[in-house]
């Protein structure tokens, strides 16, 4: 079975080197000529690119495009050319180590009926250690607001690690159109509409980075993707039930 991991990236010229050699040793150890590497570059003003363009090579490749989108662009792009039977995204900063890699891939070895597997830091019961006080906030905060206004069903949308089966891959992120917020939150709604089936891993972050999170500021944001993506879903679900009518 080949894995692939996605990890989109913008302006990490600081910690790239590092990564690609972490991932590519844990990746050569752990699923030996079976994984492939994808770095996506969203638009990175600074010589991420440049770098990307000296370390890829063999199992490890990488997408770029300009000018930067959001996350969520980054993660469609990269899940959308993915090869693997089972393709993974994590962060550039390895934020919940490497070894949930291979949890997650025995996680759908354990659980054929699985689509997706989303991580999740409300499950673990350190899913929160380390986190700023402020950082904390906003992330509850938003959560609380996709499960009560979002009609979200799974405990943490916002995990940088989530993994799918190729073929559910391709059908959900055909369908996503959100680069930045709330691009989680449409994926797995997507999911949902088309009937796959979720799975959660609890989770916890390992490697901390300073938070540039706005709680005003981001809550405002937060709000309006929310409120644009429970709009487009809904005409979405219209339009998939409209189709499997005609057919």
């Amino acid at each position: 079975m080949k894995v692939t991991l996605v990890i989109p990236l913008y302006n990490e010229e600081k910690i790239l080197r590092e990564t690609e050699k972490a991932v590519r040793e844990y990746m050569d150890a752990t699923f030996p000529g079976e994984y492939e590497v994808v770095f996506v570059d969203d638009g990175s003003t600074d010589s991420s690119k440049q770098i990307l363009e000296e370390i890829c090579s063999g199992p490890v490749r990488y997408l770029s495009y300009s000018p930067n989108r959001g996350k969520g662009c980054a993660v469609r792009q990269g899940m959308l050319s993915a090869a693997g039977d089972l393709v993974l995204f994590t962060d550039c900063d390895l934020a919940y180590g490497l070894d949930v890699v291979a949890e997650l891939v025995a996680t759908f070895d354990g659980h054929p009926e699985f689509d997706a597997v989303v991580g999740s830091r409300v499950k673990h019961p350190e899913g929160y250690a380390g986190y700023s006080f402020s950082r904390k906030i906003v992330s509850k905060t938003y959560l609380s607001l996709l499960r009560v206004w979002g009609g979200l069903s799974l405990s943490d949308s916002q995990t940088g690690l989530k993994g799918f089966r190729n073929a559910s891959a391709q059908k959900i992120f055909s369908l996503c159109t959100v680069d930045r917020f709330a691009f989680d939150y449409e994926a797995i709604k997507i999911g949902q509409i088309l009937g796959l089936r979720f799975g959660e891993l609890p989770v916890k972050i390992v490697n901390h980075r300073p938070s540039t999170i706005r709680f005003f500021r981001d809550t405002r944001r937060m709000l309006k993707d929310i409120s644009k993506t429970k709009k487009r879903l809904k005409r979405l679900k219209k339009d998939l039930k409209n189709k499997a009518k005609s057919e």
